[in-house]
């Protein structure tokens, strides 16, 4: 089994590859591309249409680009590691499409689907895609990866858990007995931005920077997460453009009070899973927000935190284990 591994994470609005050691899990190396899988897949259908350039050539392609830009970086010689793939790679506008995993999942990794592509002339380096997974009315690509790095990571003790990935889409995952059981997705933040930027409520709010989260705009936070419990979502959205109408909220604060409002009505549901530890992932610039959230909800004394180094290196834990349990198997069947 190689010492080394290339750790891609494929997202729809970006490329992360990282050069790992499989024994330690050090990250020796590491580059980034704003060059994501939605971006990719309208830059190869141009080339194909004029060139008829396969898609696994043109997706190789830009993945080798990346790998030469990484062994410059490191001064390394990678040249046959293996690549594990995740994310929005196994998607319809990905290297190619894989069906999704059904639940109930296990964390080890041993119930993706998964397709393994050999090394090519011009691209020695074998390849493992990973599918993501589904339920009977949700998906996600990309979160299933990062949610077996952190059950390698931490230890529940025999818990019910909920993980809580905070995001754009945020993703609440249920876990039990060491497998994965429900997951719900919530569009929380891209509500939020079409509200702040594309409805009634655009003139009213600005938008929240870290620098500004100034005792008056987190108490308008949470007013925003008091508020969402108080009555149906639609009707208190409209609370957002009564604020600034009658002065009781500057525009900063009334953007801060729209994503309480948003991000408690998201927390809220959390409050009937009463038999469930809550695990909250750090990692981005939500993660103070939902932390707040969930702190004004009283949920802190049932809540663990990430911190956001073992996040950030979530998918990367979770691409070694899978690649170390398809070792085994495949150790296995040669016997």
């Amino acid at each position: 089994m190689s010492k080394h591994l290339l750790s891609c994470d494929w997202g729809t609005s970006s490329f992360r590859l990282r050069l790992v050691n499989v024994a330690d899990h050090d990250v020796v190396g590491e580059v980034t591309s704003p060059n994501g899988i939605g971006a990719v897949y309208n830059a190869w259908q141009e080339v194909h249409q004029a060139d008829h350039v396969p898609r696994g050539v043109y997706y190789r392609s830009i993945i080798s680009t990346q790998i030469i830009a990484l062994r410059k970086q490191t001064g390394l010689d990678i040249a046959g590691l293996p690549v594990i793939l995740s994310g929005m790679a196994s998607s319809s506008i990905g290297m190619q499409e894989l069906p999704y995993a059904r639940l109930p999942f296990a964390l080890d990794g041993s119930h993706l689907g998964i397709k393994q592509y050999e090394e090519q002339n011009d691209f020695p380096h074998e390849i493992t895609l990973i599918s993501g997974v589904r339920s009977d009315h949700d998906v996600m690509r990309g979160e299933e990866t990062q949610l077996i790095g952190l059950g390698a990571a931490i230890d529940l003790s025999g818990r019910d858990a909920i993980f809580i990935f905070p995001g754009t889409h945020s993703k609440h995952m249920f876990v039990r007995d060491g497998r994965l059981i429900d997951f719900k997705t919530f569009m929380t933040g891209e509500v939020f931005n079409l509200m702040a930027n594309h409805s009634i409520l655009k003139d009213s709010v600005d938008h929240y920077r870290q620098p500004d989260f100034s005792a008056e705009a987190a108490e308008a936070f949470r007013e925003g997460i008091r508020e969402s419990g108080s009555g149906n979502i639609l009707n208190a959205l409209f609370t957002v453009r009564t604020n600034q109408l009658f002065d009781l909220l500057n525009k900063r604060e009334n953007g801060m009070f729209l994503s309480g409002l948003l991000i408690g009505c998201e927390i809220r549901d959390l409050t009937r899973e009463t038999n469930a530890h809550l695990v909250l992932c750090g990692g981005n610039n939500l993660y103070q927000l939902y932390k707040a959230a969930i702190e004004t909800l009283g949920l802190a004394g049932r809540t663990t935190i990430i911190p956001s180094e073992i996040v950030d290196r979530a998918a990367t834990t979770g691409h070694i284990r899978i690649f170390e349990n398809l070792h085994v198997s495949l150790n296995k069947t040669k016997l």
